[in-house]
């Protein structure tokens, strides 16, 4: 039966100083002042049109991304964490994450983002290399990057994340481990570490850059997690690494199948409804002008996900996770019976693709490498 999972909010500022090369995300480079108060009273009105769905359950997390969030001030934050609080309400200890990039003008802004009630921080940094950042299109250097971390540690923020990626233009393991040991040396709780991937409608797309050949992104790979294993953080998702305790609460609603709240331009949801015993996607308005205009509806699309699509579109994101999911979690977060799949787990359990230990369901060692594998069993 079809039970309300816990509740999140993802809220999508869409705005950035320069649109990266990789970039596939809805993200728009401003020009002149960004309509900041106006974004925010959008936002704002933008989650009291979701409050239906909320159906008395509290927020256990936040996460506001972008584009570049910590462009905004800090202001713009405490408006909207205000109006959250007020409408919703936030469990204890609510995750609070704000994305921000290491350029020395957002830097300055953390202690003041920590005021408004931001607790934790997801640093853009990429790579600590100024040839690699010059080759993806980041604004800042290597010396802007640690000098970003120094500054977010002395705002107050203990809990804070390294956002790096591998497999980049011409890069050695060598250069990707130096990168990990420069970011571990600031004693992160949480990584996210994570191949370059070339997506369509990116310049990379349309001219890729000289990337590694797949056997030494594969040693790379292997490299960087026995490094970060032997550092005590552990791998818990595909591309997130942390410490005990330290999993991104956000992250894991998602991966867990939890529902969320998007506002914000472009910005995704995925809500639970019980009573209709139906789960359905939404998604905002693209454009950042087309948002703001609409005082009407901003949303675009609403749908219900198809029963026969449920089943795989929970595994795609449970199956990323190490520790996988159990019977319940998956009866209660789908409304499906858990024979819907129970002869596929037992056909990739005889294949030693999946693991099975009880109620517990996970991918193996050789699944995980095979994920995709895995998954088309379920189309």
């Amino acid at each position: 039966m079809l039970e309300l999972p816990p509740l999140s909010l993802y809220v999508h500022i869409p705005w950035c100083i320069r649109k990266c090369p990789y970039c596939d995300f809805n993200s728009h480079e401003s020009s002149g002042d960004l309509p900041q108060r106006e974004y925010v009273a959008a936002l704002c009105a933008d989650l009291d049109s979701e409050l239906e769905r909320v159906q008395g359950r509290k927020l256990q997390s936040i996460f506001i991304g972008g584009g570049t969030p910590s462009l905004f001030d800090a202001q713009s934050y405490e408006m909207i964490l205000a109006h959250v609080e007020q409408r919703i309400g936030f469990n204890e200890n609510c995750e609070i994450t704000l994305e921000a990039n290491p350029g020395t003008v957002e830097a300055q802004r953390f202690k003041d983002f920590h005021r408004a009630g931001i607790n934790r921080l997801s640093l853009g940094i990429q790579s600590f290399s100024d040839t690699q950042l010059q080759r993806l299109g980041r604004i800042h250097d290597g010396d802007q990057a640690r000098k970003a971390i120094e500054i977010a540690v002395s705002a107050g923020f203990d809990n804070f994340n390294l956002d790096l990626m591998h497999g980049l233009p011409e890069q050695s393991i060598e250069n990707a481990l130096s990168d990990l040991n420069t970011a571990l040396s600031y004693s992160p709780r949480h990584l996210s570490w994570y191949q370059l991937t070339i997506e369509p409608n990116t310049v990379f797309y349309r001219r890729p850059p000289p990337l590694p050949a797949d056997e030494l992104i594969g040693e790379m790979q292997a490299a960087g997690q026995e490094l970060l294993a032997a550092q005590g953080l552990r791998q818990y998702e595909v591309s997130a690494y942390a410490l005990s305790n330290a999993e991104s609460a956000h992250n894991l609603n998602y991966w867990q199948f939890g529902d969320y709240i998007g506002i914000g331009a472009g910005a995704h949801g995925k809500l639970s409804s019980p009573e209709e015993n139906a789960i359905f996607r939404t998604r905002k308005k693209k454009q950042p002008d087309h948002y703001l205009k609409s005082t009407a509806q901003r949303t675009s699309e609403q749908s219900a996900i198809v029963q026969d699509e449920l089943p795989l579109e929970f595994l795609l994101n449970a199956l990323r996770l190490r520790d996988g999911f159990n019977k319940a979690q998956f009866e209660s977060r789908t409304g499906l019976a858990f024979s819907t799949i129970g002869k596929r787990v037992e056909y990739l359990q005889s294949k030693a693709l999946l693991d099975v230990d009880a109620d517990q369901i996970r991918a193996s060692e050789r699944g995980y490498l095979l994920l995709n594998s895995v998954l088309e069993e379920f189309l």
